[in-house]
């Protein structure tokens, strides 16, 4: 998530305080993801090296009594982020992925019951979230996260399905290769996807 843009979006409302910014920024994510004040100060002075963000010229106070506000250039970097897809070069790095690609060549690992391991825990998350909706049916950021959340989790295992599938059909994976072995097909193909 980019904090930067996230506050050059609460300062395109009108002017603010860094400790203002900070408790805005909480309430609008749910208090999912917190956020803490030297964190804002860091970003904000940032912003205004960028020339996307200026203080109040008449404000001498430095810190938390400090007058923020956007500026032009910086409600055109708002703009251009909020229309602008997020990159999609390479597929993001995912432990639970990663988990289950070293624990086929692990010895004596049963990657079924990795799967299942992780299918439990990931409906209970599912659960809680289900229950934190029911809860918080008057808090519409609350809402917004819980329902992302179960979204994803749900994507999490529907993936666990298709990997116990996959096991089924495919033979067990034998050991890896010398590290300073030539690339396999299979790496040039996933490396061909990503570009």
């Amino acid at each position: 998530m980019s904090v930067r843009h996230a506050l050059l979006a609460l300062l395109s409302e009108g002017p603010k305080y860094g400790l203002r910014l900070r408790q805005e920024f909480e309430e609008r994510t749910g208090e999912v993801w917190p956020l803490n004040t030297g964190q804002v100060y860091t970003t904000v002075q940032r912003l205004e090296r960028d020339g996307l963000v200026e203080s109040d010229p008449d404000d001498t106070v430095e810190g938390p009594q400090k007058l923020f506000q956007i500026t032009e250039a910086g409600a055109q970097e708002l703009d251009v982020w909020l229309r602008t897809p997020p990159p999609a070069d390479a597929p993001p790095r995912d432990e639970l992925v990663i988990k289950v690609l070293v624990g086929l060549r692990l010895p004596g690992v049963d990657v079924r019951d990795v799967l299942q391991t992780h299918r439990r825990h990931t409906i209970a998350q599912m659960k809680q979230y289900t229950r934190l909706k029911e809860d918080a049916a008057d808090d519409l950021s609350l809402l917004l996260v819980a329902d992302a959340q179960l979204f994803r989790l749900e994507s999490v295992v529907r993936w666990l399905d298709a990997a116990e599938g996959r096991l089924k059909h495919h033979a067990p994976v034998a050991p890896a290769a010398p590290a300073d072995a030539a690339p396999s097909t299979r790496t040039r193909r996933l490396r061909g996807a990503t570009r």
